[in-house]
């Protein structure tokens, strides 16, 4: 509460707020181009989780997560170019670690479902943090808002993913359950 004196003191140099500091264009451009590897390789790896995958639900639901990482790219890609710049056009390194990971487990496992829905929850564990790390930048308003609705879409898709893996677990510790 501002008393009578702090309101009729005239306002000094110190008192004048200090205008929020923006990462600069290339930060941002950076940032942006690592969303775009994060979506490429969630991109991939759902692409080849429904692949490997037996489950016709699981498969559906793989290949529309592959579908909603396929579109964050593009909407990425386009913030990327209103900004001036050429948008990232490969996933990471990690990315296709990560990928190769998936390969040699399922095949380790012959693919089960909670190896596989294991690693997909792994994955989105990545994204949700790349996203974490995006939106606590001093971000243009413009690029925030399509990153925390993307954040919350990858959210959603991490929840379900762990509720089915969590499913699939206690399936799998249940004698007799189908």
């Amino acid at each position: 509460m501002i008393n009578e004196y702090e309101a009729t003191k005239p306002m000094t140099a110190d008192a004048v707020p200090v205008a929020s500091h923006h990462e600069t264009n290339a930060d941002v451009i950076s940032t942006l181009n690592g969303l775009i590897e994060t979506c490429r390789n969630g991109q991939e790896g759902f692409k080849e989780a429904a692949e490997v995958i037996q489950r016709s639900d699981l498969k559906s639901l793989f290949y529309e997560f592959s579908q909603q990482r396929a579109e964050f790219v593009g909407v990425l890609q386009g913030l990327v170019r209103s900004l001036g710049s050429e948008p990232a056009t490969e996933g990471s390194f990690s990315g296709a670690i990560h990928r190769g990971w998936m390969d040699i487990k399922s095949a380790v496992t012959g693919g089960s479902e909670h190896a596989i829905l294991n690693e997909c929850e792994r994955g989105e564990d990545n994204a949700k943090e790349a996203y974490t790390d995006a939106l606590n930048l001093n971000l243009p308003a413009n690029v925030a808002d399509v990153i925390r609705q993307q954040s919350q879409s990858i959210q959603a898709a991490h929840n379900k993913v762990k509720e089915m893996r969590d499913t699939e677990s206690h399936k799998a510790a249940t004698p007799g359950s189908f």
